[in-house]
Parts: structure tokens; C-alpha cells; sequence
């Protein structure tokens, strides 16, 4: 039987980026809980794709340029941050650390940034906010009805939570692990049952009869004022449809290779969005960030802030809050050092080739 290391209670000297926190995350959490974190569809074809493009992408150095006063401020949504770089929403986070979402979004404000929080989270929405101290982001994915789902988004209203980013494709997000005692969805009902005849696809007939259809978007946009974000767009005629809906922004997924294996990178069709929507909308990336210097090559091709995943969790397996703000720390420090070798003093002057 593997034995399972304590957690850190301090930053290991050797850790100097975000992946060098791996070897110190993969042995303080079970074998499982691990593979459920790291694996991708499939043969993790999307996954390899994702890192790949931006192993694609060559900077250009331009010394003696004066960055003197540089920052790395963005607003979105009116809201002000000090980087544009936020917590994707992961689930089941005490997976991972005792102290879960809790930990992560006091590292995210922490570090003046901003958490989007899973609907499968395993805290309730109240205590995570609550921890945060200030307003976060709030991750719905469809509850299989209207109601249910209203009932969600009215809790997480209510708790506070400023921005509403619908995720989309993942229709039937279950954890493919047992799910240890204590480990659950706990803001979430019940599900609903669903009995199939001998007839009936498992498929189309029961997984997909509770997934949102593009009726059942237009009713969302129309149950709150709050800004509404839609996670998981790889298509421009979903996104044009998206817009014409009156949504607020697009993040640009594949969910980090976790859906559907064989799609392109994420970073191969932002370019396409960036063109056509970028006057109209804001479009977060997210999908294979592990670096800085990766979050300036998605924000060269456009992008208004990115979203970064596994890289946070490897923090917080390692020394929970503590790990998962030097994480973010490690990155924004890249980001500033790419755009001052580059360049390039503010996020809007961030091109690949100056």
C-alpha cells in the first residue's frame, strides 16, 4: 500500500514553477484521486494537443525598451484585478487538501485575483465566499430542469457570487472515481431519477435528456442581470449564437482534454474567435496553461484574461492555500518577465512579434 505523504507547511526551496510543485503533489494524495486529476479522454490525443500548442508559439526579445511602471492590471465585467489570471473551477476539491475551495479562493484573492467556483464543489457556496471575504465567480452547470437549476443560481446569488459562467460541454459531468466518504457535491440535490426502457439509448435517451439545448440558454439569460459567461465554446456558430443570445463573454475550452479526445487545442481556434468576436464580447482561454509564458502567448493571440486548472491543484495537494498562491505568484511573476524581456509594458501591448 503506497503511504501518502503530509502536506507542506512551507514553500519548498526547489519549486520555481508551477509543474516543479508535481513531484512534491502526486505523493500526497492517493493513487485515484491522482489519475482523476491528471487524466485526459480517451488516449489524451487533446491533452498532448493543448501542450503542444504553445510549445508551437516563438517569442521575440526586445531589449533596451523602457517597461519602467509596467503592470499587469485588466478589468473585465467591471471588475479590476491586478492579472488576468483566474482559478478555472475544479471539483471536489478536499479531494486534494482538507481545507478545499476554501483554501483555493483565499489564495486567488489573496494574490488580487479571482476564483471561479465548481457547482460540484465539495464546501457549500456560503463557506467558500466566506473565506474569500469578496465576491467570486460561480461555475453552473444545467441541474437537468429548469428549476433545479434556477434554485442553483439563485443560491449562489444570493451568497453573493458576482459572475455566472455556464459551462456547456460536459453535459453529464460525473466524477469518474469512487468518491471517497465525506467527498460530495454537496451543494447540489439529489438527482433526479431516470428509468430507461430497453429501447432507449443510455445515451441520448438518458444522459442527454438532461443536458441544456439552446431554448434552455435563452431562459438562463433571462433569470439574472448578472454578467453570464458561456465555458466550453470551440464552434464560431455556437458562438455567434452565444452573442446573439445577449451573453457576456465566451471561454474558449476543451475543457482541459477531459470531454471529447480529438478536438483541437483550445490555443488553435482562439485566434478565429479573437477575429470575429472580440469587439463584441470577452473571451477567456483556458485549457493546457501551466506558465506565465503561457498565459502571454494566449493573451498575444488575443484573449482577455486566461483560465489555468491543474497547475493550482498541484499547489494545493502540496500545501493547500500556501501552494496554491505561490502557484499564481510563480505565474504572474512569469507573465511580468516575459512582458518585460519582450517589451511589452501592459497587457493591451502584448503582441508576438513587436
Amino acid at each position: 500500500m503506497t503511504t501518502i505523504l503530509n502536506k507542506l507547511h512551507s514553500v519548498p526551496q526547489d519549486v520555481q514553477t508551477a509543474t516543479d510543485y508535481l513531484p512534491y503533489a502526486q505523493p500526497r494524495v492517493s493513487n485515484a484521486v491522482w489519475q482523476y486529476l491528471e487524466a485526459g479522454a480517451g488516449k489524451g490525443r487533446t491533452m498532448q494537443a493543448n501542450t503542444a500548442a504553445f510549445d508551437a508559439i516563438k517569442l521575440t526579445s526586445r531589449p533596451l525598451t523602457d517597461v519602467r511602471g509596467g503592470n499587469t492590471k485588466f478589468e473585465i465585467f467591471g471588475q479590476v484585478y491586478e492579472h488576468p489570471i483566474l482559478l478555472a473551477p475544479i471539483a471536489y476539491q478536499r479531494l486534494f487538501h482538507t481545507d478545499g475551495e476554501q483554501a483555493s479562493a483565499m489564495a486567488a484573492i489573496a494574490q488580487s485575483g479571482q476564483m471561479v467556483v465548481s457547482s460540484l464543489a465539495s464546501q457549500t457556496l456560503e463557506e467558500i465566499i466566506e473565506a474569500a471575504n469578496q465576491p467570486l465567480w460561480f461555475q453552473l452547470y444545467w441541474q437537468g430542469d429548469r428549476p433545479r437549476t434556477l434554485r442553483l443560481l439563485k443560491r449562489a446569488i444570493t451568497a453573493g457570487y458576482s459572475t455566472v459562467v455556464f459551462t456547456v460541454d460536459a453535459p453529464v459531468k460525473q466524477a469518474v472515481m469512487a468518491l471517497p466518504a465525506g467527498i460530495s457535491a454537496v451543494n447540489l440535490e439529489p438527482p433526479s431519477p431516470n428509468s430507461l426502457n430497453m429501447h432507449q439509448s443510455k445515451v441520448f435517451d438518458g444522459w442527454m435528456s438532461h443536458a441544456p439545448n439552446w431554448d434552455d440558454l435563452a431562459w438562463l439569460r433571462d433569470q439574472t442581470s448578472l454578467p453570464l459567461t458561456i465555458k466550453g465554446v470551440m464552434h464560431i456558430a455556437d458562438a455567434e449564437k452565444i452573442i446573439q443570445l445577449g451573453c457576456d463573454g465566451l471561454v474558449v475550452s476543451n475543457h482541459g482534454g477531459r470531454v471529447l479526445d480529438g478536438v483541437p487545442s483550445s490555443l488553435e481556434v482562439l485566434p478565429s474567435f479573437v477575429e470575429r468576436f472580440s469587439s463584441q464580447t470577452k473571451i477567456i482561454f483556458d485549457s493546457g496553461i501551466q506558465s506565465g509564458q503561457d498565459a502571454y502567448k494566449t493573451l498575444a493571440l488575443g484573449a482577455d484574461a486566461v483560465m489555468i486548472g491543474r497547475p493550482y491543484v498541484w499547489g494545493l495537494a502540496s500545501a493547500g492555500a500556501l501552494g496554491v498562491a505561490h502557484v499564481i505568484r510563480l505565474m504572474r511573476d512569469e507573465l511580468e518577465m516575459t512582458m518585460a524581456l519582450t517589451g511589452t509594458k501592459v497587457l493591451s501591448k502584448i503582441r508576438l512579434s513587436q
